[in-house]
C-alpha cells in the first residue's frame, strides 16, 4: 500500500500517462527475458565502463500540469510583434472549422505515412485536392502531395533539372539563381549543390548571358522585393541554352497573376503556408513542386493518383513511388522525409472552403491594401517599386533606422535591408487601419483611406494579368459555409475511421493491394476533372456522432469483404503473408 508521502507526488506524471507500459506488463516481459528488475536488465545489457557511476542530478519529475504552467510562464516573457517581414511568410486567417476538425484532430494531425495508404481514401482525397490546387494555380500538368518547405522544394527542383539534363554524371555544371530570390532559398540551393559539383551563379536575370554548362535557372515570381517581372523572354533564352526553368512563386498571387506554366516554366515551387497555416515561428509549412508531365518520373515526393481497385471500381492510391524506402537508393528521386501531410491537407481544405472566388477576393483585397500603402508613401516622397507589385513593397530614400525604431515602439517588425531601405509585406489579416498605422511609421499624417481606395489601380495589365480559370472542379465550388465544410470533413473522417479499423483487424492484408474503396466510398470524377467527390449529395452527408459510430461496424465488414489480392499474385501460405513484427 502506498505511503502518505507517496500521495504527495503529482498524479499526472509523464511516465504514468505516456509511456504506456503497465507494471504487470513490465513484470511479464522481465520474466520472459529472465531478469528481476529493469535495473538488472540494464546492468546486463549496458557495459559498466560506459555507465554513469552516480544517479543523475535532476530534480523530482514535474507533473504534466505543472510542466505546462512552467512553459506558459516562459512563453509569457516573449514580446508579441506584428510581422510585416514577408520573404515567403505571411499571417493568415485559419478557418475555425479547419482548425478544430483537422489541425486539432488527432485523426488528421498524426498522419505521416499510411502503410496501407489506399485504404485511407479520405486522406488521399484531401491530398489529391492539394495536388489539383497546385496544378491549377501554376498552370503545370502534375504536382506532388507536398514538400518540406519552399527552400527545399527549390533545391529538389534543381536536382530534378540536374537528373533530366545530366543524368548520373557529376561533371562541372552551372545552376543560375536570380539574386531577387528569397535569401534563405539561395542558401539552401547552394548547400544542396555542393555534392553535385554544381556551381550556383547568382545575378540579374535581365543581364545573364548563360556562360558555362547551364542546366537550369531559378527565378522568384513575384520577387523578394515585391516586383513582378515578365520572364517569357528570359525563359526562351534558357530553353535555347538547353536549360530547365524553375519558378518560385506565391500561390495567392497566382489568383491574379499569369500562371508560370503559361510563360515557359518547366517547374514551379513555393509554399502553401498562407493558405490557412499559421506562421508557427517559421515552420513547419507545406511546400509544393509542380512540373510538366514529361518529367513526372523525375519528380520527388509522393503522388496521389486515381486508379481502380481489384473489382474495377475507381479509387485513389499512391503512385510512382520514388522514395529511397520504396526503390533502390541510386534510383530514388527523394529521401524518406519529403512531405508535410497535415499542412498540405489544411491548405487544400482552405482552398475548398474559400473556392476560386473567395481566393480571388482575398488576393484582390491584399493587392488593394498594398497599392493604398504605396500611394500614401509616394505622397511623402518615398520611392517604392517601379514594377507592378502584389503584396510586398521595398521603400527607399528614407532613414531606415528611424523607421525601425518607430516600428519597434509600435510592436511591429519590418524587413531590414540597408540604411536607406525598408521592406514590408501585407497579407490576408491586414486591415485598412493597419495601413494607416504603417503610414504613420513613415511620418505620413492621417489620410483619407476611402479616397486612397477609390484612386488605387489594382488591375494588372498584359502580360501579367491572369486570364485562365482555376479550381473549376466541383469540390472547390460546393462547401463554402461552415456546416457544409464540416460535413465534407466528417465524411473524410468516416473513410479514415474505416481505415484505422481495417488496419487493426486486417494485419495479413498484403501492402501491394491497389486502391480499395470503403463503404462510405469516394468515386472518381470524370477524367478531365481529376478529382474525387462524395457519392452522397451534400444534404445527406450530415452524420451525428452516434450515427457515425453505429454505421462504422457494418462499413468495416463490407470493406473487409472487398479487400482481395490481385489475381496476378498467387495466394501465398498464411505464414508467408504474415507481417514481420
Amino acid at each position: 500500500m502506498a505511503s502518505s508521502r507517496d500521495l504527495l507526488a503529482p498524479l499526472d506524471t509523464f511516465e504514468r500517462r505516456h509511456t504506456g507500459s503497465a507494471a504487470a506488463d513490465v513484470a511479464a516481459m522481465l520474466r520472459l527475458v529472465g531478469f528481476d528488475s529493469i535495473d538488472a536488465l540494464a546492468d546486463a545489457a549496458v557495459p559498466a565502463n560506459i555507465r554513469l557511476k552516480r544517479p543523475l542530478r535532476l530534480p523530482a519529475a514535474a507533473g504534466e500540469t505543472a510542466a505546462l504552467a512552467e512553459l506558459r510562464a516562459i512563453a509569457a516573457k516573449n514580446r508579441i510583434f506584428r510581422s510585416y517581414i514577408g520573404m515567403g511568410y505571411h499571417d493568415c486567417a485559419t478557418p475555425g472549422v479547419i482548425q478544430r476538425n483537422i489541425l486539432e484532430n488527432p485523426g488528421w494531425y498524426t498522419a505521416y505515412t499510411p502503410y496501407q495508404a489506399e485504404i485511407s481514401q479520405g486522406r488521399l482525397e484531401a491530398l489529391l485536392n492539394f495536388q489539383t490546387l497546385i496544378t491549377d494555380l501554376t498552370g503545370l500538368q502534375i504536382a506532388n502531395a507536398s514538400m518540406l518547405d519552399e527552400g527545399t522544394a527549390a533545391a529538389e527542383a534543381m536536382m530534378l533539372a540536374h537528373r533530366v539534363k545530366l543524368g548520373d554524371r557529376h561533371d562541372a555544371s552551372v545552376f543560375f539563381v536570380s539574386d531577387k530570390c528569397h535569401p534563405q532559398t539561395i542558401d539552401i540551393v547552394r548547400t544542396r549543390a555542393k555534392p553535385l559539383n554544381v556551381s550556383v551563379v547568382t545575378g540579374d536575370h535581365r543581364t545573364y548571358n548563360f556562360a558555362g554548362k547551364v542546366f537550369g535557372v531559378l527565378v522568384q515570381y513575384p520577387d523578394t522585393t515585391g516586383s513582378i517581372h515578365d520572364f517569357a523572354a528570359f525563359f526562351a533564352k534558357a530553353h535555347a541554352a538547353d536549360a530547365l526553368c524553375v519558378v518560385a512563386t506565391d500561390l495567392l498571387a497566382l489568383a491574379l497573376l499569369r500562371a508560370p506554366g503559361e510563360f515557359g516554366a518547366d517547374v514551379a515551387v513555393g509554399s502553401a503556408q498562407r493558405f490557412g497555416v499559421p506562421m508557427g515561428f517559421g515552420g513547419p509549412h507545406a511546400g509544393f513542386l509542380a512540373t510538366k508531365d514529361e518529367f513526372k518520373r523525375q519528380m520527388p515526393g509522393r503522388l496521389v493518383g486515381v486508379s481502380k481497385d481489384v473489382h474495377g471500381s475507381p479509387a485513389l492510391r499512391l503512385a510512382l513511388g520514388t522514395r529511397e524506402q520504396h526503390i533502390r537508393r541510386d534510383k530514388a528521386t527523394s529521401n524518406i522525409c519529403t512531405a508535410q501531410v497535415l499542412l498540405a491537407v489544411m491548405a487544400s481544405m482552405y482552398a475548398v472552403y474559400h473556392g476560386p472566388e473567395g481566393l480571388k477576393r482575398i488576393a484582390r483585397r491584399t493587392r488593394l491594401l498594398t497599392q493604398m500603402l504605396a500611394d500614401g508613401l509616394k505622397s511623402l516622397g518615398a520611392k517604392v517599386n517601379a514594377e507592378p507589385v502584389f503584396d510586398t513593397l521595398t521603400v527607399s530614400g528614407i532613414d531606415a533606422a528611424k523607421i525601425h525604431a518607430a516600428a519597434a515602439a509600435a510592436k511591429i517588425n519590418l524587413r531590414v535591408i540597408d540604411a536607406a531601405t525598408v521592406g514590408l509585406s501585407l497579407d490576408e489579416t491586414t486591415t485598412a487601419e493597419d495601413v494607416q498605422t504603417l503610414l504613420g511609421l513613415f511620418g505620413v499624417e492621417r489620410v483619407d483611406l476611402n479616397a486612397l481606395s477609390d484612386s488605387a489601380d489594382i488591375v494588372y495589365l498584359a502580360p501579367h494579368a491572369r486570364t485562365s480559370a482555376y479550381l473549376t472542379a466541383s469540390v472547390f465550388n460546393k462547401f463554402h459555409t461552415e456546416h457544409e465544410m464540416l460535413r465534407y470533413i466528417r465524411l473524410d473522417d468516416l473513410a479514415r475511421l474505416v481505415h484505422d479499423e481495417a488496419q487493426r483487424h486486417e494485419r495479413d492484408v498484403p501492402r501491394d493491394v491497389a486502391g480499395v474503396r470503403p463503404a462510405a466510398s469516394l468515386r472518381a470524377r470524370r477524367p478531365d476533372q481529376g478529382l474525387c467527390e462524395n457519392v452522397r449529395p451534400a444534404r445527406k452527408m450530415a452524420l451525428r456522432d452516434h450515427r457515425l459510430r453505429r454505421r462504422l461496424a457494418p462499413a468495416q465488414r463490407r470493406l473487409a469483404g472487398r479487400i482481395r489480392r490481385p489475381a496476378r499474385h498467387p495466394r501465398l501460405p498464411r505464414v508467408a503473408r504474415r507481417r514481420p513484427p
